[in-house]
């Protein structure tokens, strides 16, 4: 593909590379060390979430070199930069996790207004922490220029005492020490042990999760999305991705192109058939959005509900993600979803070719037990469950990927944060037989719609995991097991039911008839709303206190803005 093959008569780029007024434009080009043929040429922004934060990101700006070898090297002009991310891990267990939801977000815009900018004509974004994954997905779609996503890989396991690890146990372990069941030493070698590497959390939390989605979503080159970070074998794909974008350009295959209705269900299929992360019925929804499709958390769950758990990953199984990569990977997973009937095997990716294209020579790998066939599930029923009922009518979700129980009935204890209900736990200041309760962590109310791991894995730690209930207008991470309910909607800032709840209240769980409700009838709750006012927050400035201004329901992705349905024109088509 040569550069006189582009027409830039209907490229973004001609507005800052073609004719005799851009002179001013094509001279900071030159600055920069660009030819003239190069300025001719697409420019392709290569996007990246690199940061020194967390070993998530920190192999991106790495990876984004070979990305733009592979751009040039099919005569496109890569155009590099940088956004921001915040990382969960870091950011869990205290105020910064308000952060996190907003950061996806603002990485969405982010990119989005460094693309209009600079007119760039096609994208391919880097990724590697939770919220950096949709957030560069939501913006490939939103603003429809040819795009390709690329998961930065996931981490390996650590080895403590001849066990495999991941920061999941790190987390558990605050609880086991809390209560006297490790020492102080074993903690500190547990810690130490847990991230041997870069690249994300490794079992299927919330990055693992989105980047499965990435590739069943048809944004991501097969393959490319189950690398760990430390593989070599990344750069092939890096590589591979630079070239290709060219190649979109010249076809124009967009996004949207990509993206539909069917291949957002096929993305919720695969989050169910892995037991990932809950955290995908806020973030599909969000991508939906962006693109004028209305695909809400019911939506989602009526997926999980007719789609088998077949992969064993953890936290709820055995296996981390380098281990289903080494069986197959995620082509291998999808192969036996689309063979028995969980995937529209018709929806077009980013390499030209159909999902069903690109299986076709996908063979079954009989000597592994990561990845059941589909006919053979680990339980008919997908590992993550929608809720609905009197305490959650806009809905909320669980993950019961590898739970023995599937409903709970108790009496509530209520928190209006998670600092609260943490600071009970750590000091056994609960019941077994209990619904531990926080509220007020919804995407307005926290603001931020902030993560609960540290609290769950403190429960599981203690040896409380199955034994008690935990539902929140907040999030669980990826990484959180046992009864634990979030999204609970609508929040309790809004004047949702959960904020009307007192302790001693019963609350029902059924994750088989996808029920949860509070012992009160409608007129018990209407009088407790007439005397209920709203929590102040004290974020009244800054950048929470904007996003709480307008953020949307959790129920259709925590949006914060109108969406492809209400657009008068595209990025592309400028």
């Amino acid at each position: 593909m040569t550069a006189s093959a582009f027409d830039k008569s209907r490229l973004p780029s001609r507005y800052t590379t073609v004719g005799p007024a851009r002179a001013p434009h094509r001279s900071f080009l030159y600055a920069m060390g660009l030819s003239s043929e190069e300025i001719a040429q697409p420019l392709v922004g290569v996007a990246s979430c690199w940061n020194e934060a967390a070993p998530c990101n920190i192999s991106l700006m790495r990876q984004a070199q070979v990305v733009k070898k592979g751009v040039a090297s099919a005569k496109g002009t890569p155009r590099e930069f940088c956004t921001i991310t915040v990382t969960d891990g870091i950011a869990m267990g205290h105020q910064g996790m308000k952060a996190s939801l907003a950061s996806r977000d603002l990485i969405a815009d982010s990119v989005e207004l460094t693309m209009r900018g600079h007119c760039y004509d096609a994208i391919v974004g880097l990724a590697g922490c939770d919220k950096s994954l949709p957030g560069m997905m939501m913006a490939m779609v939103r603003l429809n220029v040819p795009s390709i996503f690329i998961y930065g890989g996931s981490i390996l396991p650590g080895s403590y005492r001849g066990r495999q690890i991941t920061i999941q146990d790190v987390f558990e372990a605050v609880g086991q020490h809390s209560v006297g069941d490790i020492s102080e030493d074993d903690l500190t070698e547990i810690e130490q042990a847990a991230c041997p590497s870069a690249g994300s959390c490794g079992a299927q939390f919330t990055a693992n999760t989105m980047a499965t989605v990435a590739e069943a979503i048809g944004l991501a080159l097969p393959y490319s999305c189950g690398a760990p970070a430390a593989y070599e074998l990344r750069d092939k794909f890096c590589y591979a991705a630079g070239e290709k974008i060219i190649e979109l350009i010249a076809k124009q295959i967009r996004p949207r192109d990509i993206v539909t209705r069917k291949s957002l269900e096929n993305a919720a299929a695969v989050v169910s058939a892995t037991g990932g992360s809950t955290n995908a019925a806020l973030h599909l929804p969000a991508i939906a959005h962006e693109c004028g499709i209305e695909f809400d958390l019911f939506d989602v769950a009526r997926i999980f509900e007719r789609t088998p758990y077949i992969a064993n990953l953890k936290p709820g199984g055995k296996y981390v993600a380098k281990d289903m990569f080494e069986a197959g990977g995620i082509p291998q997973l999808m192969k036996t979803m689309l063979e028995h009937g969980y995937l529209h095997g018709d929806c077009m990716t980013v390499t030209g070719r159909t999902l069903a294209g690109n299986m076709e020579h996908v063979r079954w790998n009989a000597d592994q037990d990561v990845i059941h066939p589909a006919n053979t599930p680990i339980t008919a029923t997908g590992g993550v469950v929608g809720l609905q009922g009197n305490l959650a009518p806009d809905g909320a979700i669980v993950k019961v990927a590898g739970m023995k129980r599937l409903t709970f009935s108790g009496p509530a204890r209520c928190f209006d944060s998670e600092e609260d209900c943490f600071r009970a736990v750590t000091n056994g200041e609960y019941e077994e037989g209990e619904v531990l309760v926080i509220r007020y962590e919804g995407p307005k109310g926290g603001p931020g719609m902030r993560e609960m791991l540290a609290t769950t894995a403190a429960i599981y730690g203690q040896g409380m995991g199955d034994k008690v209930a935990l539902i929140t207008d907040g999030r669980f991470s990826g990484a959180t097991r046992g009864f634990c309910v979030g999204h609970v909607g609508p929040e309790a800032a809004e004047g949702g039911p959960i904020g009307l709840i007192e302790d001693g209240d019963i609350i029902e769980i059924d994750a088989v008839e996808g029920k949860l409700a509070v012992r009160l009838s409608d007129e018990d709750l209407a009088a407790r709303r007439e005397k209920w006012t709203a929590r102040e927050t004290d974020y009244a400035s800054g950048a929470l206190w904007k996003y709480a201004q307008t953020v949307g329901a959790a129920r259709h992705g925590a949006v914060t803005h109108p969406g492809g349905g209400k657009e008068k024109h595209c990025y592309a088509d400028i």
